[in-house]
């Protein structure tokens, strides 16, 4: 039980609904969705529509979306991958011939054919019970009449302000007057609320052919993209069997490649092995090990994640007791590691590396009456992604190609319908046959590590689900630095400084995240939501 006379929140308890987001917006959405009688599908749809609206930094129809869904709270978990693929002309001799050596986080080439709208038409089409047309009215409402802007939000906006300045579109709808709205402004998007209702009136063709597609075809091409219409009207996404290992006596899901879920499954495998007794979640000890793990497991990451439509990823192999006990051997308990090894595996030595930035991501779970349970996750990648919005439709477009490499010999070399490394990840955690708790973890490549890190302090230290959120965390950064937030107790910092890690302060605060656990016992769901964002979990 936490001390109530310091800061902090419980977790939220319900019977019926539960949905727990990061902008209480939309939090409320989803509710409202549920309580009118949709399931938990349709909140999910409704709530992430919202959150493109009024967290703009972070998500929107222009990014990718992946889901994990479990039925009924069955243990059969349903995947879909969301994420959008290289224009059909893109290859890496043309980028070459035109003198680019890499793919700029402003440029239309970093721009992939969004997958959010596709994702969400299928999804709610196969287990919704209500059609877009109502699930988007909420989103159309706060686009056409405006919101307030929530402090965290504003937060972001401040500090991608150049961002916003290098578009004419992006600066006068997200710049109004010249500057960013600050917390409590009040701010529409007049564009997008249009965009959006041809998208409820039409389905997913609103948005991959006619007005909307063409808009954005145009724009990108006049930019000197090579997107067609073709690449718009050919996107679908897919359904994929989610990958999974097993974690203190609990099974963890995850989406397969080109996300980088199978890292957090690595980094549970090396940590399976060690008892955590003795040690508490924010002990030096503790840290230690997760930092190791993470770099370990972000290695094999490099090396491996590719779209395995292009390149075969050996799932099996990374997860394997042999590989994973061969990294665990590497790992120092009183040292980090100088030099980190190179475990080539059998036929597979690919010399390959990337590294994806942080970015920026929305998360959202929720649980209906009948247990049916949703892990999704949207995002423009980069905050407000690559900051160019297509003048017509309003779409702010994600920026998720500049994990592509232009060396042929890379994992992640750019190609025709292509689909990058994507750093963006939905959970889901099982016990005994039965669906326990959607969770998530934002923060660009953090992610993985987050994953970890919230299971282990529930699984490992038996924190309430509100308490594994709020927890500080650590990062190690691809450079060698180790991003320590300001939660991390003084004495810790000291006791990983000497075993050779170098700390620094992070920016801004390392991700979010949100998570329902199902307690069928008792009857009840219980929600929590990271307050390094404006969110908030409710249930009725």
């Amino acid at each position: 039980m936490r001390n109530f006379q310091l800061p902090g929140r419980s977790p939220v308890y319900a019977a019926n609904g539960m949905a727990a987001t990061s902008h209480p917006l939309a939090t409320l959405t989803a509710i409202q969705v549920l309580t009118q009688g949709g399931n938990a599908m349709d909140a999910a749809v409704a709530a992430c529509a919202v959150q493109g609206v009024v967290e703009p930094q972070s998500t929107g129809i222009g990014g990718d979306c992946f889901v994990l869904y479990a039925p009924g709270g069955k243990g059969s978990v349903v995947g879909y991958n969301g994420s959008g693929r290289a224009p059909l002309a893109a290859t890496a001799e043309w980028y070459r011939a035109q003198g680019i050596d890499s793919i700029a986080a402003g440029s239309p080439h970093a721009v992939t054919i969004p997958g959010t709208v596709d994702a969400w038409a299928r999804l709610a089409d196969d287990y919704g019970s209500m059609g877009l047309d109502e699930l988007l009215r909420p989103a159309i409402r706060f686009a056409r009449d405006g919101y307030p802007v929530y402090p965290r939000v504003a937060f972001d906006w401040q500090r991608n302000r150049d961002t916003l300045s290098g578009d004419r579109t992006t600066a006068a709808l997200y710049l109004p007057g010249g500057i960013p709205p600050a917390a409590g402004d009040m701010h529409a998007q007049p564009l997008l609320a249009k965009t959006l209702s041809r998208i409820a009136e039409s389905g997913r063709d609103g948005f991959y052919k006619g007005a909307v597609a063409e808009d954005m075809a145009a724009y990108l091409q006049s930019l000197g993209g090579l997107h067609s219409l073709d690449d718009f009207e050919s996107a679908a996404g897919e359904y994929v069997d989610p990958i999974s290992t097993h974690y203190r006596g609990h099974e963890v899901f995850e989406c397969p490649p080109n996300g980088q879920g199978l890292t957090a499954l690595i980094m549970l495998k090396i940590l399976s092995a060690i008892e955590p007794s003795g040690m508490g979640p924010l002990s030096a000890e503790r840290l230690h090990l997760e930092i190791e793990a993470a770099r370990l497991a972000y290695r094999e990451r490099d090396r491996y994640i590719t779209d395995p439509d292009a390149e075969n990823v050996p799932v099996a192999e990374l997860l394997s007791d042999e590989h994973t006990r061969r990294l665990r051997t590497f790992i120092n308990r009183e040292a980090a590691m100088q030099d980190l090894p190179v475990v080539n595996l059998p036929r597979l030595n690919f010399p390959r590396l990337n590294f994806p930035s942080h970015g920026d991501t929305v998360y959202l779970c929720v649980v209906d009456r009948d247990n049916n349970a949703v892990s999704m996750i949207n995002s423009n990648y980069y905050p407000f992604g690559s900051g160019l919005t297509c003048p017509a439709a309003g779409v702010l477009l994600q920026n998720r190609g500049v994990s592509f490499s232009l060396d042929p010999e890379h994992a992640n070399c750019i190609a025709p319908g292509k689909r990058p490394l994507h750093t963006i990840i939905p959970g889901m955690l099982s016990k005994d046959g039965k669906i326990v708790m959607p969770f998530g973890v934002m923060g660009g490549q953090y992610q993985s590590a987050g994953h970890v890190h919230l299971l282990g302090n529930m699984l490992d230290y038996g924190l309430d689900i509100q308490a594994a959120i709020d927890l500080a965390r650590v990062f190690p950064l691809p450079e060698g630095d180790v991003e320590v937030e300001d939660g991390i107790p003084e004495r810790v910092r000291d006791e990983l400084s000497r075993r050779g890690h170098r700390l620094i302060r992070p920016e801004v605060p390392i991700g979010g995240g949100q998570a329902v656990w199902i307690d069928y016992e008792r009857g009840v769901l219980i929600g929590g939501s990271d307050p390094r964002k404006d969110g908030c979990a409710l249930g009725y």
